[in-house]
């Protein structure tokens, strides 16, 4: 379960990154109007329109993974109970009280320096 668990984050981390640069490279809606009025912007690799509709749907297939993925992590990760940290254990020690063996009639009164 470790194994499938660490392969789910390294899937989920490169996922996450992917999605970044898609919602990154995307244009935004007001760059086409600005590319009807005579800008040279709307000459790409896959013409005027057709980037919009490929990375759109990249970008909602990697949102999609990204949700489930998330979703199967939070689940594993609900039911585990959490392993005692070694390095919690290495805390600052608390004062001790110092115990005394010495009974309690045994124990003399401390003498005051005025006479009776």
């Amino acid at each position: 379960m470790t194994y499938f668990y660490e392969i789910l984050i390294v899937v989920y981390l490169v996922v996450a990154l992917m999605l970044i640069g898609m919602v990154l490279i995307q244009q935004g809606k007001g760059a086409d109007m600005g590319a009807s009025f005579g800008g040279g912007g709307s000459n790409t690799v896959f013409g005027s329109t057709g980037s919009g509709n490929f990375m759109t749907r990249t970008t909602a297939v990697l949102a999609t993974l990204f949700f489930v993925i998330s979703l199967i992590l939070g689940n594993q990760t609900a039911d585990k109970e959490k392993d005692i940290d070694e390095l919690e254990l290495l805390g600052v020690p608390g004062i001790e009280q110092p115990v005394s063996d010495i009974p309690a009639a045994d124990k003399q009164q401390p003498k005051s320096d005025i006479p009776n």
